[in-house]
């Protein structure tokens, strides 16, 4: 089933399931409150839901006795969104519908994404997907990766049943995201009847009657659950990787108009540019960066101005792929640097919010990436007022090949 593009006026919510034990990662207490990278795990999960704006309340569910290690954990965040610790039950399932009970407790009606707190490394990117990919005839849609190795199915007896072909078969991750009222009316039936065992909130929602699509999950979206998780997850970063930059430049002429797009921030001026897209030099610029540091050519060949499809696309959408693309090779980006030359518009007033936009289409923090203006000095296209350019440069850490 093709997924309609996210309704924006629809609200969005995050409930986190940090009530599970974690018996099987060991340690002296629950996984979701261990630490890594100097964080506990929690910490690192809630971080990105905290980043997007369009997250309006974020919930988490937390297990009994836990009140003083989740207080520990989030005593660094001040944010009105984020509610009081909810109570869960024994199972995932009881946690999930005791949350969306909260929930809609709270008024709540939207769209709510399902994550669980074990999965520490989801991006921004990833979030956007999962919010985008709920639309006007869609009520479940959750991140899949394509399956690698072979899969037998066995019987009672240890023997091989089955071979399932690899091509039909996906691994699927969190957060999942969901029509709200279905969600919980697919909660409270299963309760009712006495159906649990469920593993995640999709299986849940198949049985209710409900179809389920899929959106592209990212390698990097691990769970952790054994010990060697944790020692792989607090490695020092870059062990095993290789440093690559890339730099993009582009373009666009001035016409008729009352704005431009730079970074993804609409900035009111007396002229336009001349574009397929929304013609965002900026986030065009580094785009081509990022494509270019993973060596998979440039925006032309994955977004083609000959296609339809793109005439007045948010650029956004275009460095959201190419960061994806550095995720799905399991690979980081470290930091974006922009320099964008024009006589006009001024760029100063406009670079925190240029900062953060550019931040949220790409996945990472606010403070990985850098934004600069300059003029040509009169000389040139952008000193004669014809058009506008930009710089960029991405720094990206890939895995090493053997």
């Amino acid at each position: 089933m093709p997924i309609e593009p996210h309704d924006s006026t629809l609200p969005v919510a995050a409930l986190i399931v940090a009530a599970g034990r974690g018996l099987r990662a060991g340690g002296d207490g629950p996984k979701q409150y261990r630490l890594i990278r100097g964080r506990p795990v929690l910490d690192h999960a809630l971080a990105p839901f905290l980043a997007q704006p369009a997250m309006g309340r974020i919930a988490v569910v937390i297990g009994s006795g836990d009140e003083a290690r989740y207080a520990d954990a989030v005593a660094g965040i001040a944010d009105a969104r984020l509610m009081r610790p909810i109570p869960g039950g024994q199972t995932r399932q009881d946690s999930v519908r005791l949350g969306l009970g909260a929930l809609a407790e709270a008024g709540f009606d939207g769209a709510v994404l399902v994550h669980d707190a074990a999965r520490p490394f989801v991006s921004a990117a990833l979030i956007n997907a999962a919010i985008e990919a709920i639309g006007a005839q869609c009520v479940a849609a959750i991140p899949a990766l394509p399956v690698t190795d072979t899969i037998k199915r066995i019987d009672a007896a240890g023997q091989i049943a089955e071979t399932p072909p690899r091509d039909r078969l996906v691994s699927v991750q969190t957060p999942q995201a969901f029509r709200f009222g279905a969600l919980l009316a697919a909660h409270q039936a299963a309760f009712a009847a006495d159906r649990d065992g469920f593993t995640d909130d999709a299986a849940l929602m198949e049985w209710a009657g409900h179809p389920v699509t899929t959106f592209p999950g990212e390698p990097a979206n691990l769970k952790l659950t054994h010990p060697e998780d944790f020692v792989r997850a607090d490695a020092p970063a870059g062990g095993s990787f290789v440093v690559r930059v890339g730099t993009g430049y582009d373009v666009h002429a001035f016409t008729d108009g009352d704005h431009v797009w730079l970074g993804g921030v609409r900035i009111a001026h007396d002229r336009g540019v001349l574009a397929h897209s929304d013609g965002d030099v900026a986030l065009h610029a580094l785009t081509d960066a990022l494509l270019g540091a993973l060596a998979e050519g440039d925006i032309g060949t994955h977004f083609p101005p000959s296609d339809p499809q793109w005439k007045g696309a948010a650029s956004h959408r275009f460095l959201s792929f190419a960061a994806s693309r550095v995720r799905q090779r399991g690979g980081l980006i470290d930091f974006l640097d922009l320099t964008i030359v024009c006589e006009a518009p001024k760029i100063g007033a406009h670079r925190e919010a240029i900062r953060q936009a550019v931040a949220v289409a790409a996945g990472i923090r606010v403070d990985q990436v850098a934004i600069k203006a300059t003029t040509s000095e009169r000389m040139g296209f952008t000193g004669r007022g014809e058009g506008l350019a930009a710089l960029g440069t991405a720094t990206i850490r890939l895995p090493e090949q053997e």
